[in-house]
């Protein structure tokens, strides 16, 4: 069966006695294929030659061209070694011959041209290769090698770069190659011995494929980005390589290797290296410096290319002149570098898969990826016409009319209208492009307003000894930047306040050139910086230390509605899979982290939800991290000493996270049980005991959360809830928990044991913790008992715990923790499992010592004094007061409490505070005489 080529248009000859020789070559073709070939060869010289040289076989490959592509490369594949060279070179003229044909035609889309184009360079490189490291095995130059790594080149891997590595090859491309071999397949002793013969093999490879014989050429190989090609041999070690890129690769280098594709030899090996500078490509952080190096290469290449200036069709580059095919490369692969590193899904090769990618995850606009891939496609043509006409390697309209006309034909147009629209799409593109490289000049500093002369001029005279504006680079792209940052301090409440916060920030930032890069290509981050400063100087020091944190915010979804913990948890696995070993999961867990913790913080701060979703936001985050990094902990223990015995442990989750509800400066309350269900010793190449098995995986687990890592710490730690506190064991198995609760326990530890919640570990055992939880705190409970032990305890906390001021909500009578301790009382005299304030102070209405009226004062207060707490703990990790709060840090906290001055809100406060502590006093007070009676 055959698949006769569509024709969809036919090129019209410019010189018509070539056509009708081309005509009469092939006798055996008619009508519109006829035609084809007539028109394709009266306009360019090169077909005309391919045809005279192939009139015999083209008839039959016309009928079938996909066929007649697969009989090519399987001659190509079955070619001796004496006939390489001619074998190819036949090849690579019927190749080129059919696809000029079918491209003409407009039978075949661009991406079936060139990579037919492109799949033919790599069978050419892969045979020849072959073919040389078979001839030096056989001469036993490959010291160790057999016949059987024929197949694998010896272990030597041919990675295509530019169009042949994405699949984009154009009619007269060179080929674009880095050679590198395995140098673990050699013993190091001969690894001098082993180079030499793939050196040899290279440059072999490369002459049979580019040298110009009477058959012609079949590719010119580039070798040249290869690592500083100047001083380096043709083929590299890959790790020499490796530690190249690690320590000197440039921009322009990582922007390369995004089409980087092993294309022949060993195949696995080129794969298994792409992997290794995958970190080098790819940056954690979103890399908006790439913008600068990617507009400073644009601008040398201009220069030496002679390609700027005015547009003028007839001589323009449509590779690398203005609004050509390089623009449009650069704008798609740089907004590659700057996201994909957090997004594998923008890590595509070919320029018009990663314009749709890029535009599908809105980093660039649709409209604009739709225009630059039809630009792009029919500039790739363009290109392609250019040099079919001589098989030149130009990408320059011709000068003279003759020649452009020649073009034209070929596009069967008029040449008036070849250019007018070649123009128009340049123009096109080139305003499409630049701007986003070069937005215009630095703005103008901005003339402050006069009452912002309280700007005090020493602080900004020191920026310039701060670390990130040391460097030269760093200072220019803030010089840009510091009319604008200056001009909206100068807005705020207060601008000295915010001032002195943007310069803590400033001061507090290690390098500069990504953070001001990333403002400068994202205005509006500015405004969020300056809101950040302007408020929460704690939030703008953590910001100063974790700046990587910014790229959350432009990454689409920032401002999105909370995700839940569903979602959460998919994406912690996916992060922690791209990781190798159990460091780098630990610090990726504390970037991912942060990024989430800044982002409830925003949201906070900016009013998009209240302090009690804030809350409850930290808390499932915290919750996720530790199901998260459970596992992971527990691999890596395991590794050493073996599963965990039995059941495994649990994670039980107290006081605050317990309840659900945390602030961004929380610390952890948590305690470990196990259930080694009678098994006595792990199973593993160090075997412990259960019990110091347990007690040395907490640790571990604990280490791994609050341990200062390159990206911090996860979270402070409190294990004193645990059963016997600091005098028990870290870790405690379920039985001992259990009996423990029920013969031993103080009354405070059951009323802890009423804010419980198990938040990792086997199914099965949480499960059954739970079910403890709920049977215990259901059983009778002696009213009086319990009351007297809440006022006994309510002593020693106020002894203990003076409050910090008007600000602190969580210390001190009638206080948060006053407040919680009457609930969870609640909570325990009316056989509950509730966990939250209001359903305990609910409970102690139900088990008859609060009325109804007390209770709704009392949770309304706790609210308000959450909403507080919440939001001091944000501005502040210490406590606050008026004085230091600043005039944002006001604003913030009468916005998420709904006052409309601060001196309100501070009468309510201490309102509050004397009426809660009185309802609590009285209760615990009547309840005692109301006892005292009944005896």
């Amino acid at each position: 069966m055959t698949t006769e080529l569509t024709i969809s248009r036919i090129p019209r000859p410019y010189d018509p006695e070539l056509g009708a020789e081309a005509r009469a070559l092939v006798p055996a073709l008619s009508g519109d294929l006829a035609d084809l070939v007539a028109g394709a060869c009266g306009s360019s010289p090169y077909l005309k030659e391919l045809t005279d040289r192939e009139a015999g076989w083209l008839p039959q490959a016309l009928h079938d061209p996909e066929a007649a592509v697969q009989q090519v490369f399987a001659d190509c594949r079955a070619l001796e070694a004496a006939q390489l060279k001619p074998g190819l070179r036949q090849a690579k003229r019927r190749l080129a011959l059919l696809t000029a044909l079918c491209d003409l035609s407009g039978g075949w889309s661009l991406e079936q041209v060139t990579g037919a184009l492109t799949d033919f360079g790599a069978l050419c490189a892969d045979v020849a290769i072959k073919a040389e490291i078979a001839n030096l095995i056989r001469r036993k130059k490959l010291p160790g090698l057999t016949q059987d790594d024929v197949e694998t080149a010896g272990g030597m891997s041919i990675l295509a770069m530019g169009k042949m590595g994405a699949h984009e090859l154009n009619y007269s491309s060179d080929i674009d190659l880095i050679c590198l071999f395995d140098e673990t397949r050699f013993d190091p002793d001969d690894f001098y011995e082993a180079r030499q013969g793939m050196v040899r093999a290279t440059k072999n490879m490369c002459a049979a494929l580019s040298d110009r014989t009477g058959d012609g050429y079949v590719f010119r190989t580039d070798l040249r980005l290869r690592p500083d090609p100047a001083v380096t041999p043709v083929c590299l070690a890959m790790e020499a390589a490796e530690r190249y890129y690690e320590s000197l690769g440039r921009t322009w280098e990582r922007a390369a290797y995004i089409k980087a594709r092993p294309c022949a030899g060993d195949i696995a090996a080129g794969e298994r290296f792409l992997n290794t500078l995958r970190p080098f490509v790819w940056r954690r952080h979103l890399d908006f410096a790439a913008i600068q190096d990617a507009h400073d290469i644009r601008l040398r290449i201009r220069e030496n290319k002679g390609t700027g200036g005015a547009l003028n069709v007839p001589g323009h580059d449509m590779k690398l002149g203005r609004g050509g095919i390089r623009e449009i490369e650069f704008f798609t692969q740089t907004r590659q570098l700057i996201a994909g590193g957090r997004d594998e899904d923008l890590r595509l090769r070919g320029t018009v898969e990663g314009l749709a990618a890029l535009a599908g995850k809105g980093w660039v606009p649709p409209e604009v990826a739709e225009t630059l891939t039809a630009h792009y496609r029919a500039h790739r043509e363009v290109e392609h016409r250019i040099q079919m006409v001589h098989d030149a390697q130009t990408h320059r309209m011709p000068k003279s009319e003759d020649g452009i006309a020649r073009i034209a034909c070929l596009m069967d147009l008029d040449p008036a209208q070849l250019q007018a629209e070649i123009r128009t799409r340049l123009e096109e593109v080139h305003e499409l492009t630049e701007g986003f490289f070069s937005p215009g000049a630095a703005p103008r500093p901005v003339a402050l307003p006069e009452d912002t002369a309280e700007l005090d001029g020493a602080v900004i005279a020191r920026w310039p000894t701060y670390p990130a504006l040391r460097s030269s680079r760093g200072a220019r792209i803030f010089e840009s930047l510091k009319p604008e940052l200056l001009a909206r301090v100068a807005k705020t409440a207060k601008p000295a306040e915010t001032l002195l916060a943007l310069d803590g920030f400033l001061a507090g930032l290690p390098a500069g050139v990504q953070l001001f890069s990333l403002f400068g290509a994202n205005p509006q981050l500015i405004d969020l910086l300056i809101d950040i400063a302007g408020t929460s100087s704690d939030l703008a020091a953590f910001l100063s230390r974790n700046s990587g944190v910014f790229d959350a915010v432009i990454g689409g979804s920032f401002f999105d509605p909370w995700p839940g913990a569903t979602t959460l948890r998919a994406e912690l696995r996916t992060r922690l899979q791209q990781e190798d070993d159990y460091e780098a999961r630990l610090d990726a867990t504390r970037r991912w982290c942060k990024e989430w913790h800044f982002r409830i913080g925003v949201h906070h701060l900016r009013g998009l939800i209240d302090g009690h979703q804030a809350g409850a936001q930290y808390a499932e985050l915290a919750e996720v991290v530790i199901a998260g990094i459970a596992p992971e902990v527990l691999a890596h223990f395991s590794k050493k000493h073996g599963p965990q015995p039995g059941r495994g442990a649990a994670v039980l989750a107290m006081g605050s996270m317990g309840a659900g509800q945390i602030n961004s400066q929380s610390d952890l309350d948590l305690i470990v049980i196990y259930d080694p269900q009678g098994v006595e010793m792990s199973d593993g190449k160090r075997p412990l005991a259960t019990r110091p098995y347990f007690a040395r995986l907490t640790q571990a687990f604990v280490t791994a959360l609050s341990a200062p890592m390159a990206q911090g710490r996860l979270y402070e730690v409190d294990m004193r809830l645990r059963p016997s506190g600091t005098q028990g064991p870290v870790a405690v198995s379920f039985a001992s928990f259990t009996q423990y609760q029920q013969n031993e326990a103080w009354v405070w530890e059951h009323l802890a044991l009423t804010r419980a919640r198990t938040i990792a570990g086997d199914r099965t055992l949480t499960t059954e913790i739970e079910d403890f939880r709920t049977s215990f705190l259901s059983e009778p409970r002696d009213s009086g008992k319990v009351l007297r032990e809440v006022a006994q305890m309510r002593e020693r906390l106020a002894a203990a715990k003076t409050p910090a001021g008007v600000w602190d909500a969580k210390n001190g009578p009638g206080r948060m923790m006053d407040i919680e301790l009457l609930s969870q009382a609640g909570t325990l005299t009316s056989a509950s499992a509730a966990r939250d304030v209001a359903s305990g102070l609910r409970g102690a209405v139900a088990a008859g010592w609060l009325n109804d009226a007390d209770a709704e004062y009392l949770a309304d207060g706790y609210r308000l004094f959450w909403a507080v707490q919440c939001a001091a703990r944000l501005l502040s990790g210490k406590a606050i007061d008026a004085e230091t709060m600043g005039e944002g840090g006001a604003q913030f906290l009468c916005r998420t409490t709904g006052f409309d001055h601060l001196e309100a809100l501070e009468q309510e406060l201490q309102d509050r505070y004397s009426r809660c502590a009185a309802l609590i006093g009285e209760t615990l007070e009547r309840e005692a005489a109301d006892e005292e009676g009944q005896h």
